[in-house]
């Protein structure tokens, strides 16, 4: 069984409509697709109606904004009651608070570089709020740079004058949520030194397993062969399990449905665990 649990669709920052996804995971061999768009569920009911006529099965998920002492970490929540009042609220104020930081980053990269908000907006289509990713669109649109990735690295990079920080929640305090919404969570890419250079120490990975926390993704195009060794050491050492996933994107990334897989004992548990079954194709 080929598994991909963890890819994103332009309901957030992904290019690919949720059905799109859907077509392209089946395109990609995969037998069961994860859609974990960056704090917002507004993809699934039409990745879900996509099911049949592809043959993929969904996991439906969110992948959740959160910083512990300033340091940024994901957090992949699935199959947890959408319905859920604090979690959604929770994901509510994240939305808003990355909408705002994007706006306020529009306005300091405007006065050296030819983007305006309008232009953002355009490029975030039916996304549910607007992000860096957005912007960097912008900036490749206007010529200032050829592709998403030198964006990041430039301007749109967390220590660049342009950039604005955005309300996160406690990683420890969202794996307590999305427990008690009944989902099951996993840390996303927890050791990926080529995107940050602060990592969360071990010490919070030990009190978000006491919260709750279920696994660790390893196998991810962010970490190096030292990253995968230290997330799979530190799963161990916290008896966490290990998942992989290609963290898709559509055209924003080159990152390749199926390039990294979720072992399907794991995915197992998760659907024992949760609270919504998968969406079976």
């Amino acid at each position: 069984m080929r598994i991909d649990p963890h890819a994103h669709s332009s309901r957030s920052d992904g290019t690919d409509a949720p059905a799109a996804l859907m077509v392209a995971a089946a395109r990609a061999g995969l037998d069961v697709v994860g859609l974990t768009d960056h704090d917002t569920i507004a993809g699934w009911d039409e990745a879900a109606d996509a099911v049949p006529g592809t043959g993929v099965s969904l996991l439906r998920g969110a992948e959740i904004s959160c910083a512990a002492d300033g340091i940024t970490l994901h957090l992949l929540a699935y199959l947890f009651d959408p319905a859920d009042a604090a979690l959604a609220a929770a994901l509510a104020r994240v939305r808003d608070s990355r909408g705002e930081r994007a706006r306020r980053m529009v306005e300091r990269l405007a006065s050296d570089y030819p983007i305006t908000w309008p232009d953002v907006v355009e490029r975030a289509g039916d996304a549910v709020s607007v992000g860096r990713p957005h912007i960097a669109d912008a900036l490749v649109a206007a010529g200032s740079f050829p592709h998403r990735s030198a964006a990041f690295a430039g301007p749109l990079a967390a220590g660049s004058p342009y950039y604005v920080h955005h309300w996160a929640l406690d990683p420890v305090e969202a794996c307590a949520l999305v427990r008690r919404a009944g989902g099951v969570p996993v840390a996303a890419h927890p050791r990926a030194s080529r995107r940050q250079r602060r990592l969360v120490p071990d010490a919070t990975f030990a009190a978000m397993a006491e919260a709750g926390l279920a696994a660790l993704e390893v196998d991810h195009r962010d970490h190096d062969a030292a990253g995968r060794a230290a997330a799979r050491a530190l799963a161990a050492e916290l008896e966490l399990g290990m998942s992989g996933s290609s963290d898709y994107h559509g055209e924003g990334k080159p990152n390749r449905l199926g390039e990294n897989l979720m072992p399907p004992d794991l995915l197992a548990r998760i659907v024992d665990e949760g609270a919504l079954p998968v969406v079976s194709a």
